[in-house]
């Protein structure tokens, strides 16, 4: 774990900073943006093992670098918000967690294709039995190592960033289907109630016309002309339909 900070640390900090060459943070504030936007180690410019306190003590380092008010380049605010939230996730327990998490499969996919390389490579494969794993410890420390360390995290990082993506937009697309169904079934009970309301509202309406009918039939509407009755004891009528005779 680093060194816990103190006052005199910051001052000196600050005076070392104010000596700073506006190249060198207009540098920085490059080196911030073109980052890996998952990654907030990389923000920082830490290795994956360090501790809280590293991560407290290099953003003071260089928050102070590129603060808008001492960096005059176009774009200081954007990178020192950049590594304000790096902090944050950093400093989170669990968003810290889900980043180790994945630098450990990283090392775990790199370890295995490096068990896969020894095996063609007989002296490598002798060197670290006799070393009894010093090897491999040794060759993990190295830059080689570090490098494809952030490159495999860079790629497992995106890996589970579309999966996360891709799941949220069917979990939309879920979401929105559910929603359009219940306002379906909004829309059809309310027509439902309109339809009942109605129904209802023409209710003396209908029982007096049924009690109309009852009396004397269907009453003429004005200008309409009823057809003739037909009498079917008039045998003079042609097209009368007579009774048939049986027999």
């Amino acid at each position: 774990m680093g060194d816990i900070a103190t006052p005199d640390d910051d001052l000196l900090l600050k005076n070392f900073f104010a000596e700073v060459s506006e190249v060198e943070r207009e540098n920085e504030v490059r080196r911030i943006l073109s980052c890996f936007k998952l990654n907030a180690f990389e923000y920082l410019n830490l290795p994956f093992d360090s501790s809280l306190e590293d991560v407290k003590k290099q953003y003071r380092k260089l928050s102070l670098l590129v603060h808008p008010d001492k960096c005059k380049h176009p774009q200081a605010k954007e990178a020192f918000g950049a590594l304000a939230k790096a902090q944050q996730l950093l400093l989170d327990p669990e968003e810290r967690g889900y980043i180790l998490n994945q630098v450990s499969n990283a090392k775990e996919e790199l370890r295995a294709k490096r068990k896969k390389q020894l095996k063609k490579d007989a002296a490598s494969k002798i060197k670290s039995l006799v070393d009894e794993g010093k090897y491999e410890q040794e060759f993990e420390r190295s830059d080689e190592f570090q490098q494809q360390l952030k490159l495999k995290v860079r790629e497992i990082l995106t890996d589970q960033e579309w999966r996360r993506r891709k799941m949220q937009k069917r979990i939309s697309e879920e979401e929105g289907r559910l929603k359009k169904d219940e306002e379906e079934e909004k829309e059809k009970w309310k027509r439902k109630r309109e339809h009942e309301e109605q129904w209802e509202g023409t209710r003396e309406q209908r029982v007096s016309s049924w009690r109309d009918f009852m009396k004397g039939g269907k009453k003429v509407k004005k200008g309409e002309i009823r057809p003739p009755k037909l009498k079917t004891e008039d045998a003079s009528k042609s097209y009368v339909q007579r009774p048939v005779k049986r027999g």
